[in-house]
């Protein structure tokens, strides 16, 4: 099945010339009729990020059961999960970690980082606190061709030396820190391709974001240019969309294919949202040259029972 062939009739709306659909009529579980679960899925393929209203009869079981259906669930590498559940992080704004407005995909510093995103909103402010996502497949294909030659021959150095708050204009308090110091409490690094083969679509997608330390081979200086150079491609506006949260509202978004960026504009209400995150694999490059782990050193072919582990020691 290719990404544009939806086995069954959805009512799918895109939001947005380029990225992101809202799938209206469907109630979230994991127990969905494999058909309908396949078109979903087909439909992530497509839009990249999907949007679903009215999904507050989910709680974390459900929630963890729903996600289960892309494939392992996966507790995060460094924060601990919620109390209660197996996988499930939540990002609370009135601590540390909850607001993450800078553009990011997910957990890239690990080896094989999750495919696929699951966030439920629990709590969400009286305004403010809109997440926007940009498609990487768009924005690889709109670059002009040298530079699409250049990028495909790209590495880059990501870590978690620092926090979601490490690139806020204010990473300030004594909640922010404890919430740095559990999250870089195992530091990770991988080197991976620029420019990434989709496992599923065969696009190439850009493999950047705030995790990103450097480019290999180049100079600081030079580094940070072509980063930003390519970057300013990811989040043009052309190339995103912007949903707006009500309770019970659900995200689902291809976490290869994309980047995304919680707006911290909210002042001190508060916004808490819960995510589940499904296994990845270890991305490829357009020559065929798997990404490295350097911290902590796996190989490839190890790091495909990563997942499975992790979710062993969660449980």
């Amino acid at each position: 099945m290719t990404q544009n062939q939806i086995p069954i009739d959805l009512d799918v709306r895109p939001v947005s010339g380029r990225i992101g659909a809202e799938v209206r009529g469907v109630r979230l579980d994991g127990d969905l009729p494999a058909a309908a679960f396949d078109a979903i899925r087909a439909a992530l393929l497509q839009h990249k990020v999907l949007f679903f209203r009215e999904q507050s009869h989910l709680d974390d079981a459900t929630q963890e059961a729903f996600g289960a259906l892309f494939g392992t669930p996966v507790p995060h590498p460094t924060v601990p999960v919620r109390a209660g559940t197996q996988y499930l992080l939540e990002l609370d704004s009135q601590h540390g970690g909850g607001r993450a407005n800078s553009w990011h995909t997910d957990v890239t510093f690990d080896l094989a980082y999750p495919q696929v995103s699951v966030l439920r909103a629990v709590e969400v402010p009286a305004y403010g606190g809109d997440t926007v996502w940009a498609n990487t497949a768009a924005a690889y294909d709109e670059l002009p061709e040298p530079l699409r030659d250049l990028a495909d021959k790209l590495w880059a150095l990501h870590t978690n030396d620092y926090d979601y708050a490490g690139s806020r204009p204010q990473p300030h308090g004594p909640d922010a820190q404890h919430y740095r110091d559990v999250f870089t409490r195992t530091v990770y690094e991988t080197e991976h391709p620029v420019v990434r083969v989709h496992p599923e679509t065969g696009e190439r997608t850009l493999v950047l974001g705030h995790f990103v330390r450097r480019l290999l081979g180049y100079s600081s200086s030079d580094s940070a240019h072509l980063i930003s150079l390519l970057q300013n491609h990811v989040h043009r506006l052309e190339n995103t969309v912007r949903w707006r949260w009500q309770s019970g509202d659900v995200a689902i978004w291809d976490n290869r294919a994309t980047q995304h960026y919680a707006i911290n504009d909210y002042g001190d209400a508060r916004r808490v949202v819960r995510r589940v995150t499904i296994a990845g694999d270890v991305p490829v490059s357009v020559d065929g040259e798997h990404s490295r782990a350097i911290k902590p050193v796996r190989d490839a072919g190890a790091a495909g029972n990563d997942a499975a582990a992790q979710a062993r020691k969660a449980a």
